[in-house]
């Protein structure tokens, strides 16, 4: 297997230029401002009248306006969603498990399931992009490592599902708004050429993409492809952790620099050392409390398994819903705890696969959700 060092460049090259008839990715401009009656609206080249630019779903100026003393839930019956994946040791989603084999925990008290469902869904993905020049100029294979990342799990997606892509160093940038077109997403991502700052603030990045996402409808996740380090957040882990957690959208993580950490023992420091441990550890928190994955690839060959991973996890999922036995409105954390039991005897689920055999499996939720407060 050839190591990051021996990675051929055409191959960057064939996903940057082999797509024929792109031009670089432009901005979108936001709403035009009201204007008065009198004056023509513009025309193009042809002389008819320009349409005005939809608003970008990831603007945060495109979203109503809702006074920010309002409790979350606007119904007198609070209802918790929790979309749920049951994976099995080779992250194969695991199929047609009964309703009654499902048992959800709110701060280890069981609550009764009122909605249950399962099927394959398209997916609304926002790919969260870490473009920083502190590695990707001084360390060349992350930037082959991510571009390999972020195009390789493009491919992967279907023509109904819905991905955008925000690249951050100092501060995020959306390269491209939510939209079927994979051609308008290839060219948003042949931005990503010449990093610009040398900060990486993750933390910034992500709970504002959270914040950006927690209104869209529909089954949702942020994909971040990270080394997992923040230098610079205006919030800090905790800050950005709880953002995260209210949030509610799950992320897949993807850490960078894996092989170069290995092939680095015993040269790096140990300030350096530890900063990596931190970034793995802050990346595995985001994803496992909001229902998500983390992985940390040492090699290219692993992706694909990575890419398959995260879109059983998406695709095929169980919708539970259910209706908080706790109805204090205190503006609390409460954890969540989804289980497979058999019902007869109160006992974890025994799976087996078709000779019988014992199947090790994963169940992925989020792990907890913010309770409304109440408004006096």
């Amino acid at each position: 297997m050839k190591s990051l060092n021996r990675f051929p460049v055409l191959l960057v090259a064939a996903a940057l230029f082999a797509l024929p008839n792109m031009s670089m990715g432009q901005e979108q401009e936001g709403p035009t401002k009201d204007v008065d009656k009198t004056v023509a609206p513009p025309r193009n080249s042809a002389g008819q009248p320009e349409e005005a630019p939809i608003p970008s779903k990831l603007s945060k100026k495109a979203q109503p306006d809702v006074p920010e003393n309002l409790p979350s839930f606007k119904s007198s019956l609070d209802i918790v969603s929790v979309d749920v994946a049951v994976l099995d040791n080779k992250g194969h989603f695991i199929p047609n498990i009964p309703k009654g084999n499902f048992r959800i925990l709110e701060d280890n008290v069981p609550q009764p399931i009122k909605s249950f469902g399962k099927g394959e869904a398209p997916m609304t993905v926002c790919l969260l992009i870490e473009f920083s020049a502190r590695y990707q100029r001084y360390w060349s294979q992350t930037w082959y490592q991510t571009l390999q990342a972020s195009y390789g799990f493009l491919q992967t997606l279907k023509a109904d599902d819905y991905v955008a892509v925000i690249a951050y160093d100092m501060r995020e940038e959306i390269l491209s708004d939510f939209t079927a077109d994979k051609r308008q997403t290839y060219e948003a991502m042949q931005r990503l050429r010449i990093p610009g700052f040398s900060e990486s603030n993750l933390f910034d990045a992500l709970a504002d993409t959270e914040e950006r996402m927690s209104r869209i409808e529909g089954r949702k996740a942020i994909v971040l492809i990270s080394s997992g380090i923040d230098t610079f957040s205006r919030l800090t882990f905790d800050k950005a952790r709880k953002a995260i957690q209210d949030g509610g959208v799950p992320v897949y993580a993807i850490g960078l620099m894996q092989a170069l950490r290995i092939m680095s023992e015993g040269r790096m420091g140990p300030i350096q050392e530890m900063n990596f441990i931190q970034a793995d550890n802050q990346m595995k928190t985001f994803a496992s409390e909001t229902g998500g994955m983390a992985f940390f690839p040492r090699f290219f060959g692993e992706f694909p398994t990575i890419y398959q991973n995260i879109s059983q996890a998406l695709r095929n999922q169980y919708s539970l819903a259910y209706e908080p036995s706790n109805k204090a409105r205190d503006g609390k954390y409460r954890k969540i705890k989804v289980e497979l039991v058999n019902p007869a005897t109160n006992e974890p689920l025994r799976v087996t696969d078709e000779k019988g055999k014992p199947v090790k499996y994963t169940i992925v939720a989020k792990a907890g959700y913010t309770a409304p407060r109440e408004v006096e």
